[in-house]
This record gives structure tokens, C-alpha cells and sequence, in this order.
């Protein structure tokens, strides 16, 4: 099921939210995203739909009744994670997201002042309990370049074209954009070293990500059909797969990553909805001749036609010295989640292939998002080339790898013809210790 168009996209739709009106604005009435806030007036967490630069508290909206049509959603939106909502059909969802349109909708019928808050007055959480996080490989532009580093005659290995890599990452330490991220320490060993040594990691990278959240469950020992996949989707975030490269290359054989990403990984607070994100789907990346095509279980020509997600994703970074000059985040690459060699579909379903269960509020990570061009690497370890071709920032300093101090800052947004913009806000994270 790939989600439709419908009246919540038009073009034309406004708000008596003015903010949300303004042009290039991430968060229209088109968009309408979910995540878990916290302020002076809301002390424990609850669920809020960003418009503009307001917060709609939904636990406010379903006891002032403004949810009463939707009782099942009301129920789920009175919680304190999404993950109930997350476990409802997508038929409530959709409906649930009509609803908030008609309300927020220039002419709709207007709250209390008691259900917004404005945003700069809130403390944003993790939007969800997770129960489980796993990390896919998906960008075969990525794993192509770091395969080259390693393995210069042998860049990509031969299962790569056939399944959807991953493997299953630490949901303890997925934290909240803004959480400031402690540099691991763990084995590596140096070039040139008889032995490794034990301390801080010296190649402190970031990965730039796009997170799926699961909606609904399967049982124990059932599969998900590739058909029935995006039922399973309850939206996308921006996520950060924080990797110590130095670590990652010494412990990563036979087994795979382990210290060097269970450390940190950070999301950004709002979750944009399949639906939101339904003007802006097209086809599944055109796989080069020669490469084979997908076994039969991953695939389906609903998800060829419309399987991929044109985002427009960026990273930017923030020294030290520039914070205190007063210089600006410098971007450093910009890619689309559109090149994409695998789905998010096809990701969900080889997940499940073997019986795995999938929860709501499970998080799936797409794996570095990289594109063929420089500028478009979604790491440091690419954009350096192993640390060999050093970054220059606008205050003279070079990079290789992420100095204590320094700040990623990670955006996303779609854009399209016959659509508003959208965004998916911004992942934030400072490197400290």
C-alpha cells in the first residue's frame, strides 16, 4: 500500500496558524508531523503535531473533544510515546490526519489557546519507546566508496545486489536530537602497531540517515509481504549513526560493528508520516544493466513505480571556533534519499523474511544515504577519503574526522511540482569528552 494523495495536500490549503503559511516554512498544514514535547504547562511527556511554530497538543485537542469523531485515535494520542498510535490500522492514521487538517485549516474551527504551544517554549523527546533499532546498508554509492577503501580490487561484495545489508543496533543509546554525544573509547590499532592499544576514538565520524518507525505487529515466526510493507511504516526521521572509525575497522571482522556505533545514535524529534509524504514518491532506484533484479519476496511493481522518496537531505558542522566567532554551520554535502539502491519496503520486508517481529515503535536506519558525486557523501570518512583529503572550514580549520567541540547539524526536506514543501526538521548533536 503506497499512501494517496489526498484533500491534505492541496496546494492551496492554509492556516489560521500563521506561521505555518510562511514560504519554505518545514512544518505547513501539508505536513503535520508527530513527535513527544514537554513544557512548563505539559510537565510530563506528551504527543504534539508541529504547525509552524506552534505545537498542537494532542492530549489537550482529545480532552477538549476535539478528537471524539476518531475514538480510537483519541485514546492512542492521550499517551505519552507514539507507540500506541503507532499500533493502530493506517486507515485510523489517515483519518486522524484529515482531522488535524480540518481543524488546523483556515476557517476550521479554532481551540483554546490551551491546546498550542509554541514550540520555542518546549523540550522535545524521543518520540517513541524503542524497542529495537536496526541499521541497513542501503546506499550502494556509499558502500561501493568505503569498499573501495579497504578493499580497492573488491569494493562491493557479491551478496550486496542481492539482499538488503543491516545489522541490529544498541536502541538504549538512541538519543534525542540536541543530546550532546561523549566520545567512545575501545580497541583500535594503529597503522604500523604490533598491538592495539585501548582509549578515545581518533576517527569520530557522523553518518547521514534517513530512520523508519514500524507501526503495527507481526507475530513471532510471520513475514511481512513486500505488498503489505509500507502498512508497516508509520513515518520517517532524520537520524545520525555516530561511528568510531578507528574502532569499526579493527573490531568490525568476523562479526561486524559493535562499539563502534553502539554508543550513540541521534534522531530528530518529529516523525513526517507516510501520508505527508505522499506527493513526493518516485520510482525505486533504476537498478544498471547487468545487476539482477530482486529475488521475488522483495519484489513488487507497486513499489518499483513509487518505492522511492524524493528527500532532500544536508549536513552542516559547527566548530568550536566558529560558534564563538559567530560563523554560520558550513555544509559540507547535500544527496537525495531517492538514489537509494533498496526501498524502505523492501528493508521491512527482508527484515521480517525469517519471522523476526517488528513493533510499533522499532526503528530502522537506512544506512548511510550517499549519492555518486563528492558532495554528495554523507560521511566524513568519504568526504576525506579516509582522512587523506582533509575538509576546510570557513575559519581555516581542516578536518578529517569530528573534533570535541564540534556540532553536526543534519536537515532534510522534500519539494516537488504541484506540492507545498515540507521538512523534516533538523538532527543536532555535539561532540563532548
Amino acid at each position: 500500500m503506497i499512501a494517496q494523495r489526498d484533500e491534505t495536500h492541496d496546494p492551496g490549503l492554509g492556516s489560521w496558524v500563521e506561521s505555518a503559511n510562511q514560504p519554505g516554512a518545514d512544518f505547513p498544514i501539508q505536513n503535520l508531523p508527530f513527535g513527544v514535547f514537554q513544557s512548563a504547562l505539559a510537565a510530563t511527556p506528551r504527543i504534539g503535531v508541529a504547525i509552524g511554530d506552534q505545537i498542537l497538543d494532542l492530549r489537550a485537542a482529545a480532552d477538549a473533544g476535539l478528537l471524539d469523531a476518531l475514538p480510537v485515535a483519541a485514546e492512542a494520542c492521550r499517551a505519552a510515546r507514539l507507540n500506541l498510535l503507532m499500533s493502530v490500522a493506517p486507515e485510523v492514521r489517515v483519518g486522524l490526519r484529515r482531522l488535524l487538517s480540518r481543524l488546523l485549516a483556515t476557517g476550521g474551527r479554532r481551540p483554546s489557546s490551551a491546546v498550542l504551544v509554541p514550540a520555542r517554549e518546549a523540550t522535545l523527546r524521543l518520540p517513541a519507546e524503542i524497542g529495537d533499532y536496526s541499521d541497513f546498508y542501503a546506499s550502494v554509492f556509499h558502500a561501493t566508496n568505503v569498499g573501495s577503501m579497504f578493499r580497492p580490487d573488491n569494493p562491493l561484495l557479491p551478496n550486496y545486489k542481492w539482499v538488503p545489508i543491516g545489522y541490529h543496533g544498541r536502541a538504549s543509546s538512541v538519543v534525542a536530537s540536541g543530546t550532546p554525544v561523549r566520545r567512545p573509547s575501545g580497541q583500535a590499532k594503529p597503522p604500523g602497531a604490533d598491538q592495539p592499544r585501548f582509549g578515545p576514538s581518533r576517527q569520530l565520524d557522523y553518518e547521514l540517515e534517513l530512520g523508519a518507525w514500524i507501526a503495527g505487529e507481526n507475530p513471532l515466526g510471520e513475514t511481512v509481504p513486500i505488498a503489505a510493507a509500507e502498512r508497516r511504516i508509520f513515518g520517517v526521521t532524520l537520524l545520525n549513526d555516530w561511528s568510531a572509525r578507528d574502532l569499526q575497522s579493527w573490531e568490525y571482522q568476523p562479526l561486524g560493528p559493535f562499539l563502534a556505533k553502539s554508543f550513540a545514535t541521534s534522531v530528530s524529534p518529529w516523525v513526517v508520516t507516510l501520508e505527508a509524504l505522499a506527493p513526493f514518491r518516485v520510482p525505486a532506484f533504476e537498478r544498471p544493466v547487468g545487476d539482477p533484479a530482486p529475488l521475488p519476496y522483495l519484489e513488487d511493481p507497486a513499489d518499483r513505480a513509487s518505492g522511492g522518496i524524493a528527500v532532500t537531505l544536508e549536513v552542516s558542522l559547527l566548530s568550536a571556533r566558529m560558534r564563538t566567532e559567530g560563523v554560520p554551520p558550513a555544509r559540507v554535502s547535500r544527496t537525495d534519499f531517492r538514489q537509494m539502491y533498496w526501498t524502505l519496503a523492501q528493508m521491512v520486508t527482508h527484515h521480517a523474511s525469517n519471522g523476526c517481529n517488528l513493533r510499533p515503535g522499532d526503528l530502522l536506519g537506512s544506512g548511510t544515504v550517499s549519492g555518486p558525486g563528492k558532495e554528495e557523501r554523507g560521511c566524513l570518512l568519504e568526504l576525506s577519503w579516509r582522512g587523506t583529503e582533509p575538509l576546510t572550514l570557513p575559519t581555516g580549520e581542516t578536518r578529517t574526522f569530528l573534533e570535541t567541540g564540534d556540532e553536526v547539524v543534519m536537515s532534510g526536506w522534500c519539494e516537488g511540482p504541484g506540492a507545498v514543501r515540507i521538512g523534516l526538521g533538523e538532527c543536532r548533536g555535539v561532540v563532548v569528552g
